[in-house]
């Protein structure tokens, strides 16, 4: 609210002559907004097929629920989703976690010199130790933080204090951000998709004993364990914005080398569900100049048990649950068509679209309505409806009382 007041009170000191400043103190402009603040009027609103979020997995006596967190845009730190973990686990009421996180650093099995960042993992359980989450956060902005420093001199001295104060805020926030689509569709790609395939791996692979610690090392889809590993085990993919593109271009890239894993692993994976909760959802903006996947316009083919491609899927089903606030100017939501034209078919794609103001709106003073656009980005991973529907999804007996009060369902059906 108080970045949301010095914006107002900005253009309002430069309007003096208006009666602005003159009929508004500080004082009133907070009183103001805080009057809409106590009124929660965000819409929340889901079109898609009923979905059971994490909570029915965590009782899991044949093997873990386990969720891969990617992030978006920026120069990330690993314990980056340190809150978001936090209100996750109270609404998943694990009470109980690790004493301390087990930390990977992740490599190339064709090149063990790189470092294709870190995966943090934390285990989160229950107060009776029934309930178990491990929870793997993927940070691998350090693959793109060499080439940004082409742009560190604009943040330096010589050329910031040029720009006014706010302004000079936006641009060293642009040149953290605005690089990192670029230099995805160029070389270091590869890189990038191999980390996100590296993280998935470990993830794949025995419970939180079996886990080595504070090693650089890489993990082989080849390992005997990982096909008993799928079979039993969980899965999720949460991600933030460009971090959606890499997990759908990480599970595409693993669908086309699917045939060098191991045959155990190939055919454990087709009977998975593996849904990704994408918050800030750009794949529609990221297809832009993009060819498109080997493998499209065939869904019946894979996904339909009587499809005769069916046995050549790479999951039975990949749910695609895309959160999207309107006042977000780099978030879309997912059209009509777009999976079938633009995603891999051996996904097996379904798609819920959330509607949902993360960022509150403001009347700016009969001027229009106000959101920040910032706030819109990266809010999502502390907004309580957004961590509640993935824990406990909608249209199933533990949808918690918050969606059903704060969010309308319309249900579809094939």
């Amino acid at each position: 609210m108080k970045r949301l007041l010095n914006i107002l009170i900005l253009p309002c000191s430069a309007i003096l002559l208006s009666g602005c400043a003159a009929s508004l103190g500080k004082g009133m402009v907070e009183a103001f907004l805080e009057k809409q603040e106590s009124v929660d009027t965000r819409v929340c609103e889901i079109w898609g097929k009923p979905f059971a979020g994490l909570l029915p997995h965590l009782n899991n006596s044949q093997g873990k629920m386990k969720v891969l967190m990617v992030h978006g845009v920026g120069d990330h730190l690993p314990g980056y989703a340190t809150q978001f973990l936090e209100k996750l686990a109270q609404k998943l009421d694990l009470t109980a976690q690790s004493a301390h996180p087990k930390n990977i650093t992740l490599t190339s099995r064709a090149d063990a010199s790189k470092n294709l960042g870190n995966l943090r993992i934390h285990r989160l359980l229950s107060k009776d130790r029934k309930n178990e989450l491990l929870f793997y956060e993927l940070t691998w902005s350090k693959i793109t933080a060499a080439q940004k420093e082409v742009l560190a001199y604009d943040n330096s001295g010589e050329y910031s204090f040029r720009r006014a104060e706010i302004n000079d805020l936006l641009k060293k926030f642009s040149n953290d951000t605005g690089p990192d689509p670029i230099i995805y569709l160029g070389e270091s790609r590869e890189d990038i998709l191999v980390s996100f395939a590296q993280a998935f791996c470990w993830m794949a692979r025995n419970g939180w004993d079996s886990l080595p610690d504070d090693v650089q090392q890489s993990c082989s889809f080849n390992d005997v364990e990982l096909a008993q590993n799928v079979r039993t085990d969980e899965y999720a993919v949460i991600s933030h914005s460009l971090g959606s593109r890499i997990t759908i271009d990480g599970m595409q890239r693993i669908a086309s080398l699917i045939n060098e894993r191991d045959v155990g692993f190939r055919e454990a994976l087709k009977n998975k569900e593996i849904p990704i909760y994408m918050m800030s959802n750009q794949l529609p903006m990221l297809q832009l100049g993009r060819k498109l996947p080997d493998v499209a316009n065939q869904k019946h083919a894979y996904c339909d048990a009587s499809g005769e491609k069916f046995q050549e899927r790479l999951l039975t089903k990949t749910p695609i649950i895309a959160f999207s606030d309107p006042n977000d100017l780099l978030s879309y939501a997912i059209p009509h068509g777009f999976v079938e034209k633009y995603l891999d078919s051996r996904l097996c794609i379904d798609v819920t679209n959330i509607n949902i103001n993360v960022a509150t709106i403001f009347d700016a003073f009969g001027l229009g309505k106000l959101a920040n656009p910032l706030d819109a980005h990266v809010g999502y991973d502390t907004d309580d409806r957004v961590i509640t529907l993935i824990a406990k999804g909608i249209g199933n007996q533990k949808t918690d009382k918050l969606v059903k009060d704060r969010c309308r369902w319309t249900e579809t059906v094939d």
